[in-house]
């Protein structure tokens, strides 16, 4: 690694790793000289990605594990701190949405959202605060929030997401005195979270106009990246580049510690009619 890469000798942690926006980020930040601790569910997926941000001169270690798992999390950031004495960077991803109604929706889907999107958020920030305290270190916290967020009828989905510009603007109003600055980013529809934050008859519906008829849903309702990818270039002025995100993500953490950016809205420049 050389000292000319930007976040040269920083420390970063992403939850969310292994697909999606989190990956993309972790891969970015990485590629940017830091080491970058990934934490995901899936191992194989952020073996590879562990393996491209090597190769671009930063460092990375891998940690499968349910973010619901409050222990786990906070070994994981704890670790990521111990690493080199510090903790620069912690991006709260990990999120997850189901779509419907809530007269007809499920408390199962209900309680795991606010578990991940919410709970474990709200521990990722306390405990990397403690950290970032305890070294000394000059942190950023990003947390990954949504355009849903700016919606008052958005669903429960969009509640936990309000909920996560809440605890944002709290922890900025706690954080004044210290050098841990903290930025809500909230995408609009991105390649890697359309499949995620979309129920499937409307991903369905969008692709079959595109000519995509042939797509194949996994377990946790995503798809495979390359099918998202191709999304993306059949309708660029509506569904974004999630490395536009990653980009956003590593200018904040390059600003001076004077300037406090509270929040960002990335969105494509037309909007699908949601």
């Amino acid at each position: 690694m050389t000292d000319s890469l930007p976040l040269a000798g920083k420390v970063a942690a992403v939850t969310g790793a292994s697909s999606g926006i989190g990956q993309i980020i972790a891969e970015t930040l990485g590629k940017a000289g830091a080491h970058v601790f990934l934490s995901g569910r899936s191992e194989k997926a952020m073996e590879l990605s562990k393996a491209t941000i090597e190769s671009a001169g930063g460092g990375a270690t891998i940690s499968a594990f349910d973010l619901r798992d409050a222990d786990a999390l906070e070994s994981f950031i704890n670790s990521a701190a111990s690493h080199a004495g510090r903790l620069d960077i912690m991006v709260n991803n990990a999120g997850l949405g189901h779509t419907g109604s809530i007269i007809d929706g499920n408390i199962e889907h209900w309680r795991e959202m606010l578990d991940v999107n919410v709970l474990g958020l709200l521990i990722g920030c306390q405990t990397a605060i403690r950290v970032m305290r305890t070294t000394g270190s000059k942190g950023h916290i990003l947390n990954i929030s949504s355009i849903a967020a700016l919606r008052r009828d958005s669903g429960v989905y969009g509640a936990t997401k309000i909920a996560v510009n809440t605890i944002n603007a709290t922890l900025r109003a706690e954080l004044e005195n210290d050098p841990i600055r903290v930025t809500s980013v909230m995408p609009g529809v991105f390649a890697s979270n359309f499949i995620r934050n979309m129920d499937r008859e409307f991903v369905m519906g969008v692709a079959g106009s595109l000519g995509m008829t042939d797509i194949e849903f996994d377990n946790e309702g995503k798809v495979d990246r390359a099918v998202l990818e191709e999304l993306h270039s059949r309708m660029i002025d509506s569904i974004g580049d999630p490395q536009e995100i990653a980009d956003a993500v590593l200018y904040v953490v390059q600003t001076p510690h004077t300037l406090n950016l509270e929040e960002i809205v990335i969105r494509p420049a037309k909007s699908l009619p949601l």
